[in-house]
């Protein structure tokens, strides 16, 4: 019996950590069992992908983009490999807030890296189960939201968040541009918390 594999993405501060949290919850109520995990680890009790997240967003590193984008794959792998891969063997589900489509966009859209190369890595090293996802959305905020959202996070000073508007708005372009592309769903993050977790779940037909 084979789990499902479920896909929360979108920018920084559009509440993806929180709205997985809730469906977490909502799930379990139902009689599921689930785990969930963030790939970008910065969350992770495991010492050696807490290690890597720690250099990916400390705000007073200075590491290549294609460092960036090798780091997250390690991160990535080292996850699904330990946590999502054994629970959905075990017929579980699995949540994680971002998957490789941060990658793409983050070091690639944004920052410059080869997307093909990003592609081409990510298809070595990832088993082809991990792309196809049962449920996978990208979560949209306005710029002028976002940025206040940024405003109040504990995090705002890590490096990804800390660049400017310009940056972000190759972000917000890059996940429109990715939704097209994979013919990935978006929902409009900007409504209360309880109104995003309703759409989530009518989205995904849970």
């Amino acid at each position: 019996m084979v789990g499902r594999y479920i896909v929360i993405e979108g920018q920084d501060a559009t509440g993806k950590d929180t709205q997985a949290k809730l469906l977490v919850e909502y799930l379990k109520s139902k009689g599921e069992k689930v785990v969930t995990y963030s790939e970008s680890g910065t969350s992770s009790e495991n010492e050696f992908v807490k290690t890597i997240a720690k250099l990916n967003y400390g705000s007073d590193q200075n590491l290549e983009p294609r460092t960036h984008a090798l780091l997250y794959l390690i991160n990535r792998y080292e996850q699904w490999k330990k946590i999502a891969e054994p629970a959905l063997s075990r017929g579980e589900t699995v949540i994680t807030t971002r998957n490789w489509f941060s990658t793409l966009i983050y070091t690639g859209y944004a920052s410059g890296v080869s997307r093909s190369l990003i592609t081409k890595l990510h298809k070595e090293v990832m088993p082809e189960n991990y792309f196809h996802p049962d449920n996978i959305v990208i979560f949209t905020i306005s710029p002028e939201e976002q940025v206040k959202r940024l405003g109040t996070q504990e995090r705002a000073a890590e490096f990804w968040k800390s660049k400017g508007g310009e940056f972000q708005q190759k972000l917000n372009a890059g996940y429109l541009q990715v939704a097209k592309d994979f013919n990935v769903p978006t929902l409009d993050a900007s409504g209360t918390i309880e109104e995003i977790q309703a759409d989530l779940r009518k989205l995904f037909g849970l």
